[in-house]
C-alpha cells in the first residue's frame, strides 16, 4: 500500500542519505590513485569526487615517493568540492592526523619515536616524526654541544618526546635522552666489568686545570692531577695530551654515581719507600725550588720527594722576611735533612743550616775588645743598632754611649745610616745577641791611670768644690772625693777647708775601669800613715803617745 510522502519527509530522507554517502569535511578519507599525472596524484576518494595531491606529500624527508596507480592511501578532506568541482585533499594532513594520533599514544607509553632532522630554526631543529613536524632543542642534540648538524640531517633516528600539546600544534623531542639512556646501560656494563686496582688503558679525552678525563670504552674516569705522577704537577698538560693512550689504574668505583677515579703514578715505584735510606738525617742535598708559600718554600730532592724549607729555617738573618724573597721557584739550593715522617710523607728541611750561623762566626772574627765600624741601621729606646759583617747587628745600649753625656741626651747625636765605630764587649751566639761600646774607643782613662793601683798615693789638683765633698783631677781623669773621705777627724770633714786648685795627697782606694772612676780618700791616706807610723816608731805600749810618734817621724823625714 503505497504512502503519502510529504515535502518535509523528503528533504528530511534527502538530507540523511547526503550525510551517509558524503564524507565529513576535516576528516581522513580512503582513497585509491586512478592516475598520475605532471607531479601530482589524481585520487578518487569516493562518492563520485576526485582530488589531487602534490606527489612530494607521499614522500619522507630525504626519500623519494613510492606510489603508484591502483594504491590505497588515506588523504585529509579539506573540503567537497572546489571551483572546478573537485575534491581539496591533503595527503600531509592526513599523515599529521594519524601521526599526532600514533605520537600521542607514544607519548603516553613513554616510547621512544622515529624521525628525521629535516631544517635547522632559531634555537634549535625541526623533526619531521612522520608527518607530525617537531622542534629540537639544541641542547638535546646531543650530550655535548654539536658544532656541525650537518651529518645527522635526514637520518631516521630514535627520539624521546619531551612535551606535546595537540591543540596548539607543538611537539617538543630529545636526542640526547635517548643518548644517556644508552650511555648508561654502556656505562653500566663497562663499569661491572671493572675492579678497583685493576690497570687498564684508556685514551685521554679532556684536559682541565684539576686533571683529565680519560675514555675507558665508552666510560669516563677521573685522573686527578696528584694521581699522575709521584712528583708534583703543576698542570695535567705538563706530562698529557688529548687523543693520547696511557695505562692507568682503577683506584675507586662509585656504584652509584658511576664515578671512576684513575691513578697512573700507583703503576709505579713510590720514591718514598726509600727516602729515609736515601736521604738520612743532617745530611746536605742540592734541589729545586717548586713553590713557595707564606710559611715556607717547597724543595724537590728528586722526582716525587718533595720537602718544606719552613720560614724559620731559611735564613739566620733574614727573621720576618717572606720566603719569596729569599728563594725564587726553580732556583736550585743546597739543602740539609732535618726531619723525615714516611708515614706522613714529609721532609723537613733546613736552608740555613748549610751555612755557618754568621754569630759563630763572629765571635771567632771578633773577639771581646776588637774594635768594629758600621752603619747605624736603627734607633731605639733603648740604644743603637749597628750593622756588622756577615749581615748581623749589634746593639750600644744607651749607657755605652758616652762617659761625659747621659744616653737620653747622647743618643740625640746620632742618625740612621751613621756609620760609627764601636768596640764588641760581649758575643752570645744562643741569644744571638752582641753588645757594643761606643765611649770604650775612649780609653784615656786607662792611659792616665797606667800604673795606678789600690794603695797608691796620688797627687792630685781640686776642680770644685760641692757640698758633699769635693772634685778632683788626676792626669785628665775626674773623680770625686766624698765628704766622709776628706779628713779623719769629723771636725776636718769641711768641703770649704778647700779652694780649686789645692793640690792633695789621697790613697787610692778603687779602680774602676768600666765607670772612669778613681776612688780616692785623704782619710785613708792618713790612716795609713799613722799605721806605719806605730809600726816604725813604737807601740801603744811602749807608753809613747801618738803626737810623740808622729812628731819624731816628721822631724826624721826634714
Amino acid at each position: 500500500m503505497a504512502q503519502n510522502i510529504t515535502m518535509e519527509d523528503f528533504e528530511a530522507l534527502l538530507a540523511e542519505s547526503f550525510e551517509i554517502d558524503t564524507p565529513q569535511e576535516g576528516s581522513v578519507v580512503k582513497g585509491k590513485i586512478i592516475a598520475i599525472e605532471a607531479g601530482q596524484a589524481i585520487i578518487d576518494v569516493g562518492y563520485k569526487m576526485e582530488g589531487r595531491v602534490d606527489l612530494k606529500e607521499f614522500s619522507n624527508p630525504g626519500e623519494a615517493p613510492s606510489i603508484a596507480v591502483g594504491d590505497e592511501v588515506e588523504v585529509f578532506l579539506d573540503r567537497v568540492e572546489n571551483a572546478r568541482g573537485e575534491a581539496v585533499i591533503s595527503r600531509d594532513k592526513a599523515r599529521r592526523e594519524e601521526a599526532w594520533d600514533r605520537l600521542e599514544k607514544a607519548y603516553a607509553a613513554e616510547e621512544r619515536v622515529d624521525g628525521a632532522i629535516f631544517g635547522r630554526v632559531k634555537g634549535g631543529f625541526t623533526v619531521d616524526l612522520g608527518g607530525a613536524v617537531a622542534f629540537l632543542p639544541g641542547s638535546q642534540v646531543d650530550v655535548r654541544p654539536v658544532r656541525d648538524a650537518g651529518p645527522l640531517m635526514g637520518l631516521k633516528q630514535p627520539f624521546q618526546i619531551l612535551k606535546m600539546d595537540r591543540r596548539r600544534g607543538n611537539i617538543v623531542v630529545s636526542r640526547r635522552a635517548i643518548l644517556e639512556e644508552s650511555r648508561a646501560e654502556q656505562r653500566a656494563e663497562v663499569i661491572g666489568n671493572l675492579t678497583e686496582g685493576q690497570a687498564v688503558e684508556g685514551v685521554v679525552k679532556n684536559i682541565t686545570e684539576y686533571g683529565a678525563f680519560v675514555d675507558l670504552g665508552g666510560v669516563d674516569g677521573l685522573l686527578h692531577v696528584t694521581d699522575m705522577a709521584w712528583r708534583r704537577v703543576n698542570h695535567p698538560s705538563e706530562i698529557l695530551t688529548i687523543g693520547e693512550s696511557i695505562n692507568v689504574q682503577v683506584i675507586k668505583i662509585n656504584k652509584e654515581t658511576h664515578r671512576i677515579s684513575l691513578g697512573m703514578k700507583q703503576l709505579q715505584d713510590d720514591p718514598w719507600d726509600a727516602v729515609e735510606a736515601k736521604f738520612a738525617l743532617e745530611t746536605v742535598h742540592m734541589g729545586r725550588v717548586t713553590n713557595i708559600t707564606d710559611y715556607g718554600a717547597f724543595v724537590e730532592l728528586e722526582p716525587g720527594v718533595e720537602g718544606l724549607v719552613h720560614v724559620s729555617e731559611m735564613s739566620w738573618t733574614k727573621k720576618n722576611v717572606h720566603p719569596g724573597k729569599i728563594v725564587s721557584t726553580s732556583q736550585e739550593v743546597e739543602v740539609m735533612v732535618l726531619e723525615i715522617d714516611s708515614s706522613k710523607r714529609r721532609v723537613s728541611l733546613g736552608l740555613k743550616q748549610t751555612q755557618r750561623n754568621p754569630w759563630e762566626v763572629f765571635a771567632e772574627t771578633h773577639p771581646e775588645g776588637t774594635q768594629v765600624e758600621g752603619e747605624v741601621k736603627n734607633i731605639t729606646e733603648f740604644g743603637l743598632f749597628v750593622g756588622l759583617p756577615g749581615d748581623i747587628d749589634g746593639m750600644v745600649h744607651l749607657s755605652d754611649l758616652s762617659w761625659e753625656e747621659r744616653g737620653e741626651d747622647a743618643i740625640q747625636n746620632f742618625r740612621k745610616a751613621d756609620v760609627v765605630k764601636a768596640v764588641v764587649t760581649e758575643v752570645d751566639v744562643e741569644k744571638e745577641r752582641i753588645s757594643l761600646s761606643i765611649k770604650a774607643l775612649d780609653d784615656s782613662f786607662s792611659g792616665a791611670v797606667e800604673g795606678v793601683k789600690r794603695g797608691s798615693i796620688v797627687t792630685v789638683t781640686v776642680t770644685a768644690i760641692e757640698e758633699g765633698g769635693v772634685e778632683v783631677e788626676y792626669e785628665g781623669a775626674k773623680s770625686f772625693i766624698r765628704r766622709s773621705d776628706l779628713a779623719r777627724d769629723r771636725a776636718d770633714q769641711r768641703p770649704e777647708r778647700f779652694n780649686v786648685g789645692d793640690k792633695l795627697d789621697v790613697r787610692v782606694t778603687n779602680v774602676d775601669q768600666k765607670t772612669r772612676r778613681l776612688g780616692l780618700s785623704i782619710k785613708a791616706r792618713e790612716i795609713a800613715e799613722e799605721k806605719e807610723a806605730v809600726e816604725q816608731y813604737g807601740s801603744s805600749d811602749s807608753g809613747a803617745s801618738l803626737g810623740d810618734i808622729l812628731g819624731a817621724a816628721l822631724k826624721t823625714e826634714d
